[in-house]
């Protein structure tokens, strides 16, 4: 089930000692929401603050349990450890040592199994043993919690006439829509995927989730090996299209926002920029075009290795 606006202006005044509220940036004619200086580095807190607060004392005390390629799992630990709730973060083995090693910092319990369906089957053992399961996106908190970047975007630019934010389970495009919608119908939103990690583009095109049988983009963090029922009917009532770009058109992005604003996003957040500079996503006519970045948990190191495998 989707989130209401009034569950997302809830949402906003719950979380909001808790987060930041991130600034928006003008570059080029394009205008930047910068969630990658969010606290954990990215959206993903925002989502889990709203839904770890609303759990009752006594479902906190057994703790929570979450399944993720990467943010989620940072933003879920940092959670816990901010409100004092156990937490267990499941991720598969490909999941990068230095976030595993945050995560464990922030005092979880992380679990690495071979593949991200084994992450989820035990993460459903958790929940069935008492934990509350805060899922990735198919949870109307979690994406009340992500949609209060609506409300923020509609304030730093009163003339919004496209927004373009990437998609992994879909989770945080339908919250945003929801709450941009609501406030202003005419605001066309537009998703992007990767090549490797596009669940919904191709629920799109077969008219229901589809599970892919791997992740292969260098995109982990848009890596949900589907999209829920609820994210789908989204993408399908508020958005205008959901295209896909290669990972060497995300990584050229990433260069290309480096140079511009002095960050540096992950391929889930370049994304959108390397779709609207192919031409995949049209410019904004009377008004501004807005790209959110959503997250920054990459390193330079990475980012050499994806020029190196993908010469660019």
């Amino acid at each position: 089930m989707l989130p209401t606006i009034e569950q997302a202006r809830a949402a906003r005044e719950r979380i909001a000692p808790y987060i930041r509220r991130t600034p928006t940036y003008a570059h080029g004619g394009i205008a930047y929401k910068l969630e990658l200086l969010q606290v954990s580095g990215a959206f993903k807190v925002r989502g889990a603050f709203n839904a770890v607060l609303q759990i009752s004392p006594e479902r906190r005390a057994l703790g929570v349990v979450a399944v993720s390629g990467g943010n989620h799992g940072l933003a879920v630990a940092h959670v816990g450890k901010t409100l004092g709730v156990r937490a267990t973060v499941v991720m598969p083995e490909t999941t990068p040592a230095r976030t595993v090693e945050r995560a464990r910092a922030d005092g979880a319990e992380v679990i690495l199994v071979p593949t991200i369906a084994q992450a989820f089957a035990l993460a459903e053992e958790r929940r069935a043993q008492g934990q509350t399961l805060i899922h990735p996106f198919d949870d109307a908190a979690v994406m009340a919690g992500q949609g209060t970047i609506g409300f923020e975007l509609l304030e730093d630019i009163p003339d919004l006439e496209k927004l373009v934010i990437s998609i992994g389970g879909g989770g945080l495009i339908a919250g945003i829509a929801t709450v941009v919608k609501a406030l202003r119908p005419r605001v066309r939103i537009y998703g992007v995927e990767t090549e490797g990690a596009d669940a919904m583009r191709q629920a799109l095109d077969a008219g229901e989730p589809v599970t892919l049988p791997a992740i292969t983009s260098i995109a982990k963090t848009l890596g949900a090996p589907y999209v829920a029922p609820a994210t789908l009917d989204a993408a399908q009532r508020l958005l205008e299209d959901v295209v896909v770009v290669s990972d060497a058109q995300a990584v050229e992005g990433i260069i290309a926002i480096q140079d511009a604003l002095h960050v540096l996003p992950e391929p889930a957040a370049s994304c959108c920029y390397a779709a609207v500079h192919a031409g995949l996503v049209p410019r904004a006519q009377k008004g501004t075009l807005a790209i959110l970045v959503c997250g920054g948990n990459v390193s330079l190191d990475d980012l050499a290795l994806w020029r190196t495998a993908l010469a660019v």
